[in-house]
């Protein structure tokens, strides 16, 4: 078997659904398989996939055991060559594994590749490539640096954004929201690090490959990551997970700065928690945020698809009071366009997206449409009739 892609779900019922839908559509011609393991989920998200794709095998957590942990239950019973660790909240489009496949097969040095993920206004993801995390590096963004200098090669390493993100490269860290690995090497360097719950397992494996000899790699294939449905970045659990997580990485791979960096990283969460918390709240005095319902009565949709999609989509905007079009006016801004997925494909989809990020006459937001699904889905709801 030439590729296994192994998903984790927890709690993004109809994200998971589309994302199977995009990989089912790049396996074709492939031998491989999909596993699926849900983290204790509790809202449906297997039977409603098992129904939907009944090829796909899916594995049941009794309880939340985290990303790395999930991940090796089924990484440790598959089959394929290469492995395809990839996150629920993803769009990948139809010649993503061919693409990864081509690369690992034609350069046996490569050990695990990443690729260009797009946010979900078609620009460009920064995490889809970074640097290994040493003391200098994680300094510089913890302090700003990062941010101030980004195309710098000695502040900015985090994020590498003085690399071309339309040119293939090596680079150090893969994303473990989409990390396609040569089997053979997690033989050699081990799985995912079960003491990393959520987050900085991606840069602890991609670190340990590095060591074995072989060289991550930037591929500039397309996909979409809408950042984690089911993670708030702007939250103190955020940010204590994710300094948390560094904290682990630096303990164990730099133990003679521990004492050094222990109190730096932890000051850091509490301060970058207390700073967020007290921002949101200062928003909250200052103006009352929307619901989620409040904020769509504000924005506009384009809707593409064939007649028969177009007249079910204009069923869920009627019924949730949505503004929409079905044919494009150049003098409207439109804050989302909603594809019909059979219609399109991803890799459209994707393309057209990007393209409009690239214009500065507004942004322009994902929206995709399923029949099989019967929802417009968006990056933080699902709309149905």
């Amino acid at each position: 078997m030439k590729v296994s892609v192994i998903i984790v779900n927890y709690k993004v019922k109809y994200y998971l659904a589309q994302c199977l839908h995009s990989v089912l559509k790049a396996m074709d011609g492939i031998d491989g398989e999909i596993i699926v393991v849900d983290n204790d989920s509790q809202d449906d998200s297997i039977d409603y996939a098992r129904e939907l794709y009944p090829q796909v095998t899916f594995i049941e957590n009794k309880e939340n055991l985290g990303f790395s942990c999930a991940n090796n239950i089924a990484i440790r019973q598959s089959k394929g060559e290469y492995v395809l660790l990839l996150n629920p909240d993803t769009i990948v489009n139809e010649h993503l594994l061919a693409d990864c496949i081509t690369l690992l097969d034609t350069h046996p040095e490569i050990g695990a590749t990443g690729v260009r993920m797009l946010n979900e206004n078609g620009t460009f993801a920064p995490e889809s490539r970074r640097g290994v995390p040493t003391p200098f590096t994680a300094f510089c963004k913890m302090v700003g640096l990062t941010s101030l200098f980004p195309k710098s090669r000695l502040f900015g390493r985090y994020y590498m954004k003085y690399l071309d993100e339309y040119a293939a490269t090596p680079i150090d860290i893969v994303s473990g929201a989409c990390m396609f690995i040569r089997k053979s090497v997690l033989d050699e360097c081990g799985l995912l690090d079960e003491d990393f719950f959520m987050y900085g397992e991606d840069i602890d494996l991609s670190y340990r490959m590095l060591k074995t000899g072989k060289q991550n790699y930037y591929l500039p294939t397309r996909i979409l990551h809408y950042k984690g449905e089911s993670t708030h970045k702007n939250t103190f659990r955020y940010v204590y997970v994710f300094y948390e997580a560094m904290y682990i990485f630096f303990r164990k791979h730099y133990a003679s700065y521990n004492w050094i960096l222990s109190v730096p990283i932890r000051s850091a969460i509490y301060l970058k928690g207390g700073v967020e918390f007290f921002s949101r709240k200062l928003r909250g005095w200052l103006k009352k945020p929307m619901s989620d319902q409040e904020y769509l009565q504000t924005v506009r949709f384009l809707l593409k698809g064939s007649n028969r999609t177009i007249e079910a989509m204009v069923e869920i905007c009627e019924h949730n009071k949505l503004a929409y079009d079905v044919v494009e006016n150049d003098t409207i801004q439109y804050d989302y366009v909603v594809f019909d997925v059979d219609e399109f494909s991803y890799d459209q989809i994707l393309e057209e997206l990007e393209r409009k990020s690239k214009s500065k006459k507004s942004v322009t937001r994902l929206g995709t449409y399923s029949s099989r699904m019967g929802c417009i889905l968006l990056s933080f709801c699902c709309l149905k009739k």
